[in-house]
């Protein structure tokens, strides 16, 4: 997203501004993901549940507001909405949505259980995960489409939010095995864990079609905008969504051998750790070059709690302890992302700063 959309204005500015549904876009669904994926990534580490259900509440509550609010803004705004749709830079976070509907429904069986009960967990996740692979795939298809025939983008404009579509589908084939044990055994599950199998295919190989374009964007432009930087931690989410994948479909199938998980798993975390280096380092020189906050920085949650469920997922399928002692210090991160971003992001949505419309 284009950088003036997501940085609040200046102090001077505020006065002038009112706030405004009319502004709130699709990339609000990340503040949803950021929330979710510490609870399941929590509960993923060994933390006890109780500690982890009012994170899991929050982010429920947060999913339930935010559908609320763009129904208003879809129905009494339409024309912005339709606006979101051409612009290159926003149109990508569609894909948000359906991660933020995954993501509360894996938190839901995770850890919300506990306070509702297997069943009623269980037709929750499986609602949800049902709507959120619906509009991941809807988006993986019409975004990509919208970049052919009405975006303009050049080769220089590739940016790591060019994945929000695309991976949508791996975080379905992550969280749709959870479901399958309790499908009749047979067609039912073995469909449902092969559909899956399938998403993660597809989401794969649209990041491997992604990914170096936006390496080369790095390459020949230099860093990304300041404020946009936070961005690059995108990349992790297809890096450690596919591995969490990876042990979900060997878990979840007699088909998918549980040598897949490791096989797979192991150097593509080895790739997401060089990406979080890199990222890290490009996102210490933004800081230092003083960037701004923004709704970029929830990029620092969702990407970074996938690393910690799949560093988990291997920890399950190697037994090694390297493994689960580094999803341990990458959930520690994740906290301090997730308290970072939404302590910054409640200050200035109470300071008017990140739903404001020009006044007229």
């Amino acid at each position: 997203m284009a950088a003036t959309a997501l940085v609040r204005p200046r102090p001077a500015a505020r006065a002038r501004h009112r706030l405004s549904v009319r502004e709130l876009g699709p990339h609000w669904y990340a503040g949803v993901m950021g929330t979710a994926i510490v609870a399941t990534a929590g509960a993923a580490v060994g933390l006890p549940s109780a500690a982890l259900v009012p994170v899991w509440a929050l982010g429920t509550v947060l999913l339930a507001a935010l559908l609320a609010a763009r129904a208003v803004h879809w129905t009494r705004h339409a024309d912005r909405a339709r606006e979101h749709l051409a612009d290159p830079a926003v149109a990508p976070f569609y894909g948000c949505l359906s991660m933020a509907l995954l993501a509360v429904g894996a938190a839901t069986t995770a850890v919300g259980a506990r306070v509702t009960g297997g069943d009623a967990a269980f037709a929750v996740h499986a609602a949800l995960w049902v709507a959120g692979t619906a509009v991941g795939l809807a988006a993986a298809v019409a975004v990509p489409y919208l970049m052919v025939v009405r975006h303009r983008v050049r080769p220089g404009d590739a940016s790591p939010v060019w994945l929000l579509p695309v991976v949508a589908p791996m975080v379905s084939a992550a969280t749709g095995p959870a479901l399958a044990p309790r499908l009749p055994a047979g067609q039912w599950r073995e469909s449902l864990v092969m559909g899956c199998f399938g998403m993660f295919g597809m989401s794969l190989l649209a990041t491997l079609l992604m990914l170096p374009l936006v390496f080369a964007r790095l390459v020949e432009r230099g860093p990304l905008p300041l404020a946009l930087t936070p961005a690059l931690f995108l990349v992790l989410g297809p890096l450690g969504q596919s591995t969490t994948a990876a042990g979900a479909l060997a878990d979840g199938s007699a088909a998918v051998p549980g040598a897949f998980a490791a096989l797979y798993g192991v150097p593509v975390l080895g790739f997401a750790l060089l990406w979080l280096a890199v990222a890290g380092a490009l996102v210490v020189r933004a800081v230092r070059h003083g960037m701004p906050f923004a709704l970029t920085w929830w990029a620092f949650t969702f990407p970074v709690g996938t690393c910690v469920t799949g560093a988990a997922s291997l920890a399950e399928h190697t037994g090694l302890a390297a493994f689960r002692g580094l999803a341990v210090l990458l959930y520690g991160l994740l906290v301090a992302a997730w308290l970072t971003a939404a302590v910054r992001t409640a200050a200035a949505v109470a300071r008017g700063g990140l739903l404001a419309a020009p006044a007229r």
